[in-house]
This record gives structure tokens, C-alpha cells and sequence, in this order.
């Protein structure tokens, strides 16, 4: 087995590596501190390292008041884009890629068939990335409910969601791409509020969907992420509609001009990290490439789509180590092209200033999670108070932005018990995907123990992800079954419970 070479082969490497550093001398600082009779409030508030006369913990205090007031104003002005008139639709694929995802691949071809997008401009492709379950039965199973509408495409290994989605993307004949996760449904009017965006303004490249929970009935934990997704997915995105610099567009639901993206997808499916092939995060490093072309990323908030989320504290860890990785990958490579003049017009300083923003958090945040374990070893009782109070302060504001969203008590109920467990039981996460982020690995899609599928092969197209040729570019085909207690009739979904 050839040896992995471990080069700094990039400049998004060498970067990475600085920032390590950079946590590691923060943290060392802030240890030795500690260590000196000094606590970490101190240390923060200590006159000496001032600069422009601004104690270092003062100027944290006032970024973050900043940043949230500023966030806080542009979801004010965010406004969604009215759904154009179906005569005005272009053809579209839809891509579904799954991994062991079972039974649940069917309702999800189901929602997106039952779509109230025109079915003779709408091509669904469905795609086994090597599932050892028994996926590819229940896609056979949607294909004989829907013989004349739906592709299969079998790989026979795991090669990774990118290789999965680049298999459906070597058939596509849409001029919009759309991707949709196999444990996500969509509503009926989804793919239209989706893809009106694209229809309406030219200068749109890509369209992030509005990201809700599915099973929010299977315990505290989704409920808790439901909360979450409301503050993270749907208000920041908001806000980042307006100066169309979404950073990221889900992989449960995304929608790509594909003039914009096709040319791109060479590089995008053999990208690496520290010399090691990337396999997660291909939303982000799909969205890098639209904002890096100079096209606008928007958000549809009417575009709603429901995911399953995992309902055990180690499938969430998992999952939010997953984008913790990518989010630090795809965090440096934004950089590397925000120091040129990558957009005309508008939008383009907001997106820099983000940008900078998680560059800086990266280089930061992250050692002071270092001392302030330090902290709590050396005075745990104190510190202990202090984090329960800030749990307490923290929650109000998903609760709030919840509330005012959809009107209910729920987002009260679920953020308090949020907060605390992110807290004591999740924060070291962002810290170990910063480290490990050279890591590739779905985490969640883990074969049930016991259950093995028959493998079995009834001509359905087989593609060798090493060997999948470039398209000759080429749309058909239509969400969901009304699984979920949760209703959309353009209206905002609320859950009670």
C-alpha cells in the first residue's frame, strides 16, 4: 500500500498550519497566565497587552456586540424571493445521493416526485454510494413506483458523498442542479420557491434551502436542534441573503445554476486537505466556488425541507464534528480568495468581513476553550457559575428568534437544555475539528450491527467513481408524504410538544 504523503502542497495547507499555531500560543499564553496566579478574567482585563486603549477581554465584548447587532439588522432586512410563474421554470436535476440510509430513501423520492414542479422539466436521479444495507432495495422500490421518472445509479464502493453527487451530475440535463439529502423530504411547493431565485435575478449562482427537523418526535435532541436550525440555518442566513453571501448551502437542500458550477467540478471532486482527499463538506466547497466566480448566494426561506437528525448524543456529536472539519476547511479556503476582488458591485466587503471574522475565531476562540479548562481545573466552583449563568443569558436568544419566528413556546422550552448541553457536552467539539480537520469520514451513516443486504445487480447503470468521465452536459422528473405532524402552506411551520 503506497505510503499518504503528508505535504503542505497548498497555501490553504500552510495556512491551516499558522493557525494551529496560532490556537497554540494563545492557549500556552493563557496557560502560563493561570499557572502565574493570574485567571483568565484577569488576564483578559490586564492593562498591559491594551490596545488603542482596549483591553483585550473589553475588545472581545464589543466584536461580539457588533457582530450580533449587525446580524440582527441584516435578518430584518432579508425578504424572500416570490415564486415566478411555472411557465417560467427551467428544466432541473434533482441529485440523491445515500449511504445506508434504508427504508427512509423511499419517502424521500416520494416527497420529491410529489412536487408540484412541472414534471416534463423535472430529471430525479437517485444514487447508491455502496450502501451494505439494503438502500438499493427500497430504490428499486421507488423505481417501480415510479418506472418512467426515476434513474438509479449503483457505485459499487463507498467512495463519499462528491463522488456520489458527481455520478448523478455525469447525467444531468438541467440548467439547475439540485441536491437533496436521502433522509430529507420536501413539501410540494419546495423545488418551486427553490429554484425562483435562480429564474428572477441572473446574478444568483446558488440557492440554500430552508433546513428543518423530521423527526422531531424521537427525542429531546432533535427538538433541541430544531431550536438550533432556526438560529443557525434560518436567521443568520437571512441575513446573509441580503448581501447574497450565504456561506453555506445544505446539503439537505441546495439549488446551483449549472453554468456556473460544471466547469468547476473537476477540481471540486478531487479536492484535498494536507494532501488527503475531501470528502465532506461538498456543500461548503460547492458554495466557495459560486461566491468565488462572483454569483450571489441566497437563501429561500419558502423552500422548506425537513432532515432527520440524530437522536443520540453520539450520532450528534458526530455530526457536528463533521461540519466542525469542514467548516474549518472550507473556512480557510473563502480566505483565500477574499483578498481579491472576487465580486462586482455590492455584497462583497460584507462577505470579507465574515469571512475575516471566522478566520479570526478559528485563530482564537478555539485556545480559549484551552485556558478556560485550565480555569475550571484550578477554580471549579467560580467557573462553574459563571458558565451556568452565561447557559442561562445564552438561550434567550434562540429562544427569542425562535419565538418570534413561529409564535410558540417552543423554542423557550428546548434552548435552556440546548445551551447546557452544548456547553458541557459538545463545545470541545468545534476545538477537535480544528485539529483533526485533516480527518475524512461521514460518522453518521454507521451499518446497524447485524444487518448485510444481498447484493444484487439488475442492469442498472454501475459507475467506477475513479474512472466517472466529464459530462457531455445535458433535465426531467418532481415532495413530501405527510409523515411529519409538521403542515407548510406558505406559512411557518411550528411544533408544539
Amino acid at each position: 500500500m503506497k505510503k499518504r504523503a503528508f505535504l503542505l502542497r497548498t497555501k490553504i495547507d500552510r495556512l491551516y498550519l499558522w493557525i494551529l499555531l496560532a490556537n497554540l500560543l494563545i492557549a500556552a499564553a493563557l496557560s502560563w497566565s493561570r499557572l502565574a496566579g493570574r485567571t483568565i478574567v484577569g488576564t483578559l482585563k490586564a492593562p498591559h497587552p491594551a490596545v488603542f486603549g482596549i483591553r483585550p477581554g473589553s475588545g472581545l465584548a464589543l466584536l461580539a456586540l457588533f457582530v450580533f447587532a449587525w446580524r440582527i439588522w441584516m435578518a430584518y432586512r432579508y425578504r424572500a424571493c416570490p415564486p415566478v410563474e411555472k411557465s417560467e421554470l427551467p428544466v432541473v436535476t434533482v441529485v440523491i445521493p445515500a449511504y445506508n440510509e434504508g427504508r427512509q430513501v423511499l419517502p424521500t423520492v416520494r416527497s420529491v416526485m410529489n412536487s408540484d414542479y412541472p414534471p416534463d422539466r423535472m430529471q430525479v436521479i437517485c444514487v447508491d454510494d455502496g450502501s451494505t444495507d439494503d438502500t438499493w432495495d427500497w430504490m428499486l422500490e421507488a423505481r417501480r413506483e415510479y418506472p418512467e421518472r426515476l434513474r438509479l445509479i449503483r457505485q459499487p464502493k463507498n467512495s463519499g458523498k462528491r463522488q456520489a453527487l458527481m455520478a448523478g451530475f455525469r447525467y444531468a440535463r438541467g440548467s439547475v442542479y439540485v441536491t437533496i439529502d436521502s433522509d430529507s423530504e420536501v413539501f410540494p411547493d419546495t423545488l418551486h420557491h427553490l429554484v425562483s431565485p435562480l429564474v428572477a435575478d441572473p446574478k444568483v449562482g446558488a440557492v440554500a434551502g430552508n433546513v428543518r427537523v423530521l423527526n422531531h418526535g424521537d427525542g429531546p435532541i432533535p427538538k433541541m436542534m430544531e431550536v438550533f436550525f432556526t438560529v443557525g440555518f434560518d436567521f443568520i442566513r437571512a441575513g446573509q441573503s441580503v448581501y447574497g453571501g450565504v456561506f453555506c448551502t445544505p446539503g439537505a437542500l441546495s439549488a446551483y445554476r449549472a453554468s456556473v458550477i460544471k466547469s468547476q467540478l473537476k477540481g471540486w471532486v478531487r479536492q484535498t486537505f494536507l494532501g488527503v482527499p475531501a470528502t465532506i463538506g461538498e456543500d461548503r466547497a460547492l458554495t466557495n466556488l459560486v461566491l468565488k466566480n462572483g454569483y450571489w448566494v441566497v437563501y429561500q426561506r419558502e423552500a422548506v425541507v425537513l432532515t432527520k437528525i440524530p437522536a443520540t448524543f453520539r450520532g450528534l456529536r458526530r455530526m457536528l464534528l463533521r461540519w466542525a472539519r469542514s467548516n474549518v476547511r472550507e473556512s480557510i479556503v473563502m480566505s483565500t480568495f477574499m483578498v481579491r476582488r472576487f465580486r462586482k458591485g455590492e455584497g462583497g466587503w460584507w462577505i470579507r468581513m465574515v469571512s475575516g471574522l471566522q478566520i479570526f475565531q478559528l485563530s482564537v476562540y478555539e485556545a480559549l476553550k484551552v485556558g478556560l479548562l485550565a480555569e475550571l481545573v484550578l477554580a471549579p466552583l467560580s467557573t462553574l457559575s459563571i458558565m451556568t449563568l452565561g447557559c442561562l443569558v445564552g438561550s434567550i436568544v434562540p429562544a427569542t428568534v425562535y419565538h418570534l419566528r413561529y409564535g410558540t413556546w417552543f423554542g423557550w422550552r428546548w434552548a435552556v437544555p440546548y445551551s447546557f448541553l452544548w456547553l458541557y457536552g459538545l463545545s470541545w467539539v468545534s476545538l477537535w475539528g480544528l485539529v483533526s480537520a485533516a480527518r475524512s469520514g461521514w460518522l453518521t451513516r454507521d451499518l446497524p450491527s447485524g444487518v448485510r443486504a444481498q447484493k444484487q445487480d439488475q442492469g442498472l447503470e454501475v459507475c467506477e467513481p475513479e474512472t466517472i468521465p466529464f459530462p457531455p452536459w445535458q433535465g426531467t422528473g418532481t415532495g413530501p408524504g405527510k409523515r411529519s405532524k409538521l403542515r407548510h402552506a406558505g406559512k411557518p411551520l411550528a411544533i408544539s410538544g
